[in-house]
């Protein structure tokens, strides 16, 4: 997979969800999709992060955009955590780090002196025609939520 490029149809990709969904990009056409990339489940500015985008689904979905939260962590991972927070949107799980590489979010990163690749905090918003129309990267998470529905009314 390429990397996207703005204003551009981002490349189809299959990745695996929670409640035993398989995502298909181009399946999810004619609506929105804000894909949000997180470094992992159940810390807290992951969590603080899908709440923020679980307060604001409804009119996400009024805007008929689909949000999905995408990390590293397995499946099982995943459904412990959006069963805990009560997300009512998926999460993708992507192990091999097929998306995270496509879309260019693992980077080096610095946590108590120790250096390691991580997921650095990025959305991206693909269009209802596929192309991708907004990224933000080193995404600080107050008011990220807000931000990018914005966005999505801005379309």
């Amino acid at each position: 997979m390429s990397a996207p490029r703005m204003n551009r149809v981002v490349e189809d990709f299959t990745a695996n969800a929670t409640r035993d969904k398989k995502i298909r990009l181009k399946d999810l056409r004619g609506q929105n999709v804000v894909l949000y990339f997180y470094p992992k489940d159940s810390t807290p500015g992951c969590t603080t992060e899908g709440r923020d985008f679980a307060a604001l689904h409804g009119k996400f979905r009024r805007q008929k955009t689909i949000i999905l939260g995408v990390s590293r962590d397995s499946l099982a991972s995943h459904e412990k955590f959006r069963a805990k927070q009560e997300f009512p949107f998926d999460l993708i799980s992507d192990p091999d780090e097929k998306l995270c590489k496509a879309f260019d979010v693992i980077h080096e990163k610095t946590l108590y002196g120790r250096k390691f690749m991580g997921i650095v905090r990025s959305t991206f918003l693909i269009d209802s025609d596929g192309k991708l129309r907004a990224e933000w990267r080193k995404v600080k998470v107050n008011g990220h939520a807000e931000e990018v529905l914005a966005a999505v009314k801005a379309l």
